[in-house]
């Protein structure tokens, strides 16, 4: 029998395997084994002219054989053929719908932010998703749990608490499927994300800009308890949230790399942390699951200080294995460190995680680090903590995150 390994981004139509057998003296036969057996894969790897589809590659003992015999070329029993679609190209590119590209996202080495030569250090891209953020994920899923379950009908208007990004992610899907959407956000939020849920079609409540992220729920609360139309969907405390980051998040990690010592994500609602810290504990069950959590009182990325009195039901603090304090000045450094030298534009809280995880992997003698970069940069553009000398100051007069 001759091994076929799959990569992930076609493991849904084999059943989730890595890697099954299949029969045929060469990488043709192979491929049409395949075929036979696993239709939906098929249309993905072989054209209607039973050649390879535009954009895949394929790889015998690791050589291409495009520098071989191509589909022709040999193969022998115990050989190992490798099925490589360019994540650029392909069938991929070909979809119904924007909320069928969520996730996905990449996942990049930063060879220069790496303390020393022992660690490897990674950096998960969500700033990738259609409006620039991981909520991309958690939006589409409580809404098509809900669905799922009968409790969102047709028409229903839909309301969240947001500082920014799950206002934004859920008018996107809000858009698309037809729900009318209210955000209730701090005043002091960024110009950008006001704008852009303006744009989405998103009414905007104001609470008070003093009682930050927290003041924006309890306001919620009380229009949802007030108005029965209001549908909630609580990313606090929806365990679609944290299901988004163990289907999604945290088995793509745990699918592209052969080992994982520490995970680091910034204490939000807690879903990364949960979500894709359980996925990933499966597959490494020695994996450090680490939070990054803001000094008290500082606003900085929008991270969720525990000391400020509310902690999100869906967040478990025992199942972290590590909880470090950021201060404002560190994430703006670790900001800049990575545009300065990975090339990186990243959102603020992604300053703080690449802090904690330096540090983390600083620790270690040997080992591989995953961060989790929950943004993209270009929602911050109308702040001047790029460049400013007093980061405090420039930190201080809004939610960023």
């Amino acid at each position: 029998m001759i091994r076929v390994r799959i990569p992930p981004t076609l493991r849904g139509e084999v059943g989730g395997a890595r890697e099954i057998d299949a029969a045929g003296d060469t990488v043709r036969e192979v491929l049409d084994d395949l075929a036979e057996r696993y239709p939906a894969l098929g249309r993905q790897v072989l054209d209607d002219g039973n050649g390879l589809a535009s954009f895949v590659n394929v790889y015998l003992n690791s050589e291409d054989v495009r520098t071989l015999d191509g589909l022709d070329t040999p193969v022998q029993a115990g050989s190992t053929v490798i099925l490589l679609p360019a994540m650029a190209g392909g069938e991929r590119t070909l979809t119904p719908s924007l909320l069928e590209t969520v996730g996905s996202t990449p996942l990049v080495e930063l060879t220069r932010l790496a303390p020393h030569a022992g660690v490897r250090l990674y950096a998960k891209l969500e700033g990738q998703n259609p409006t620039g953020s991981i909520k991309d994920r958690v939006a589409k899923a409580m809404v098509e749990a809900a669905e799922a379950s009968g409790e969102l009908e047709p028409g229903r208007e839909l309301l969240e608490p947001t500082s920014g990004n799950t206002g934004i992610s859920l008018a996107m899907v809000a858009k698309l499927k037809g729900y009318p959407l209210t955000c209730v956000m701090p005043a002091n939020a960024t110009a950008e994300r006001v704008r852009l849920l303006e744009l989405y079609g998103a009414k905007i409540v104001f609470s008070p800009a003093s009682e930050g992220s927290n003041g924006a729920v309890r306001l919620a609360l009380r229009m949802a308890e007030a108005d029965p139309r209001l549908f909630m969907l609580n990313q606090y405390g929806n365990e679609a949230n944290p299901r988004a980051h163990y289907e999604g998040t945290g088995a793509e990690i745990a699918d592209a790399l052969p080992r994982v010592d520490a995970l680091v994500a910034g204490l939000g609602t807690g879903g990364t942390l949960m979500g894709a810290g359980e996925r990933i504990r499966e597959s490494f069950p020695d994996v450090v699951v680490a939070a990054a959590e803001p000094l008290q009182g500082d606003l900085v990325y929008g991270l969720r200080s525990l000391a400020d009195g509310y902690v999100p039901p869906i967040l478990d603090v025992s199942r972290l294995d590590r909880k470090l304090l950021v201060s404002n000045e560190e994430s703006v450094a670790g900001l800049r460190l990575l545009l300065e030298r990975e090339g990186v534009f990243a959102g603020v809280s992604s300053g703080a995680v690449v802090h904690v995880a330096r540090r983390i992997a600083d620790e270690l003698e040997e080992g591989v680090v995953v961060c989790v970069l929950a943004d993209g940069g270009w929602k911050y553009l109308s702040a001047d903590f790029w460049t400013a000398e007093d980061v405090g100051a420039a930190m201080e007069d809004r939610i960023w995150w």
